[in-house]
Parts: structure tokens; C-alpha cells; sequence
């Protein structure tokens, strides 16, 4: 028998990655009274990173919409209630009333106890990475050209639900080593599985966005006994042809005037490369060795505006489990290349996202991943 507070399902402030602890409601996509679908956008929220929609997690009717716009929150306060019709308006009333943010009364679940940030030192130097979740299935996150682990932000707890997950920074990029033993990619695979041999990281499913999916395909090919399987997001290494003024844009970039209209070519709403965000790349491009780094890397894996290296017959003729997902408005890796893997992979191409279709349309590209993982674990 369901009970009524099953048939009660509240609507909180999420969090979309390891330093996000409040965000601003800034305006409702459904009317109170509206009937809503698993998936369907609720409203949109503000952080210091990104605004984005939140998705509904659940069917039913938006009983009540307790988040106001403009007003800050933090994560998991309860900002609306989904309800069937039936469900009567005192026990709503009463759900409201009991509901206490989780962590706030010492009634957390102690995931965000855990430290937001470790380091490993490895054979390719000191590591960055995060760790969430304690599921059997292991999952590691490998971020592109210029990123660092906060690309995942609203990707790497929700695979966590299910999994143990692992997100890194690169050699030459966010908070790990800016000496590069070897900017080749070849050069980046083995950093990624000194990492993985570092923290005891057996076989691990691989995503990897953008030059990381590259980097992902070769740590397959290198090491196959190590990767379960590759999940590719607007992937490099899959055809020749790339933005190269984005590339030589993103490193010569000085100011904010100029760093801001390379990043809109990342998404198809271009208003998403927030000064927030402009402001922290510019902070991370003027620390000692990052101009280096990123030089040595783009010369060794994007030498003439070309791709150096594409990896989709190997990959094929490896027989890895793999799924491509690509935003159809991808400015900076044309979409064409989600077809690379032909019938050897699921492929999905997400319309109204571009590069960073991870961030703009995260609900399916997790919907994507979770399927993909947990077919081949």
C-alpha cells in the first residue's frame, strides 16, 4: 500500500557540483496547478558558475512553489512540492512543515562531509581529482582542452547515485601538476592511468568531453583491460576538423574582452559563458606554466588547425563498448563526427546544445550515461 508522503514528492535546490552550496531561483517554467513529466523543465536557478534549468525528477502535479524568484537557497531546501491530485492539501501542508533541509539538523547523509578535493601524486605528478558516491561500478570523468573537473558539475553526482566516481584534472590544467612530461596524447593517457594505478582504480568506465574523450579512447587502446567502456561527449580524436580559432583564441586570450566571446562558441546559448565563468579561466590561464602547458598540447594534438589524431577505426576494431553524444550546435567539434563509430556505438545528438552539451542539457546526457554504464557494468 502507498502511503501519502510516497505520493508527496518534494522539489529542492540541487547541486550541481562540489563547491555549490546555495543558488537563486530566478523564475518557474510551470505554473502551480500544472501537471509535470519526469524530465520536463521546472525553473531555472542562479550559482556563481552557471544558470541552468532543473528538470523535474518526478510525475505529478506542482502542488505548491515555495522558491521565489530572486531569493537565494541553499542545496536541498525544499522549494516546491509535486503531489497527485488526490493527495489532500493538509498533508501537503503538514510535508511542508516537517521537511528539514538534509545536513542542516544533523540529518545529513554525510556525502558532502567528504573533502571536495584530493590529490594524488603520481608517476605524471601531482593530481587534482574528486570523489563521490560508493557504488561497485566505477566511473572516471576526463575533461577536455583548457577544463578541469568542475566540467562536470552537473554530471558527477548524479552518476554517483550509482556508482563510485572519479573526476580529475589533467596534467597542464585546473589545480594538478603544469609540468608536462609528454603534451602528446599518448603523453595524456598514461597520465590518466598513472592516476587510475595511484588511487587503486582496477577498470573504470570512461567519459570523457572534447579532447578528454580522446585521451579516454587512448588509455582504451593502450590499456584495454582497464576500461569497461567509453562514453564520448562532443569527443576529439573522431575526425580532422576542429575550431583552431577557438583553440588559439582560448590561450592567447589576456583579458576578459577577449576570453568572453571565445567561450560563447562553447554552448548554444551563448549568455551561459557567465562573467563568473570568464573571470575564473583568466584566474587559472595566469598561473605559472599554464600558457606553456597549453601550447605544448595544442601544438602536439592540434598542429595546423587539424586534429592530429583520430582514433574511430581502432576504437571500432577494438571492440569497446561505447556511446557518442554530441549538442547539435556544437561550435568548436562539428556534430558530423557523432557519426564516426558508425554502427559499433550508440550515438545521440541533442538538439538546441552545443560544446559543452554536458552543461546544457544535462538531464539527458546523464539519462544517456546512466543507461550506457549500466548496460556494460
Amino acid at each position: 500500500m502507498t502511503t501519502v508522503n510516497e505520493r508527496i514528492k518534494p522539489i529542492v535546490m540541487p547541486k550541481w557540483g562540489l563547491s555549490m552550496s546555495e543558488g537563486k531561483v530566478t523564475g518557474w517554467l510551470k505554473q502551480p496547478g500544472s501537471t509535470v513529466r519526469l524530465g520536463e523543465d521546472l525553473l531555472e536557478v542562479e550559482t556563481d558558475k552557471i544558470t541552468n534549468v532543473v528538470e523535474a525528477g518526478d510525475t505529478g502535479i506542482l502542488r505548491r512553489v515555495l522558491g521565489e524568484p530572486g531569493i537565494v537557497y541553499p542545496v536541498k531546501a525544499l522549494i516546491g512540492v509535486l503531489a497527485d491530485p488526490d493527495v489532500p492539501d493538509g498533508d501537503i501542508d503538514a510535508f511542508i512543515d516537517a521537511y528539514a533541509v538534509p545536513g542542516a539538523e544533523g540529518g545529513g547523509d554525510g556525502a558532502d562531509d567528504a573533502p571536495r578535493y584530493l590529490f594524488a601524486e603520481t608517476d605524471a605528478g601531482t593530481l587534482r581529482y574528486a570523489r563521490r558516491g560508493e557504488g561497485k561500478t566505477t566511473v572516471l570523468l576526463v575533461h577536455g582542452f583548457g577544463g578541469d573537473l568542475d566540467n562536470w558539475l552537473f554530471t558527477i553526482d548524479a552518476l554517483a547515485e550509482n556508482a563510485t566516481v572519479y573526476a580529475l584534472d589533467l596534467p597542464g590544467h585546473g589545480q594538478s601538476t603544469k609540468t608536462l612530461a609528454d603534451p602528446t596524447l599518448a603523453g595524456l593517457s598514461q597520465a590518466v592511468l598513472a592516476f587510475m594505478e595511484t588511487v587503486g582504480i582496477e577498470s573504470a568506465h570512461l567519459v570523457g568531453h572534447s579532447m578528454g574523450g580522446a585521451v579516454s579512447m587512448r588509455a582504451a587502446l593502450d590499456a584495454p583491460g582497464r576500461v569497461a567502456s567509453l562514453a564520448l561527449i562532443s569527443s576529439a580524436g573522431l575526425g580532422r576538423e576542429i575550431n583552431h580559432g577557438y583553440i588559439t583564441g582560448f590561450i592567447d586570450a589576456a583579458s576578459r574582452r577577449d576570453l568572453k566571446p571565445v567561450l560563447e562558441n562553447l554552448f548554444a546559448d551563448a549568455g551561459l559563458a557567465s562573467r563568473q565563468m570568464t573571470d575564473d579561466l583568466l584566474k587559472y590561464k595566469r598561473l605559472d606554466g599554464v600558457g606553456d602547458a597549453l601550447r605544448a598540447i595544442a601544438e602536439a594534438m592540434f598542429a595546423n588547425g587539424q586534429q592530429t589524431a583520430t582514433l574511430g577505426d581502432a576504437i571500432t576494431a577494438a571492440a569497446v563498448p561505447a556511446l557518442v553524444v554530441w549538442g547539435e550546435e556544437d561550435r568548436v567539434i562539428p556534430a558530423a563526427h557523432a557519426a564516426a563509430l558508425g554502427t559499433a556505438a550508440r550515438s545521440a545528438v541533442i538538439p538546441k546544445a552545443g560544446h559543452m552539451v554536458q552543461m546544457e542539457a544535462a538531464g539527458k546526457v546523464n539519462a544517456l550515461l546512466k543507461d550506457h554504464i549500466t548496460a556494460h557494468a
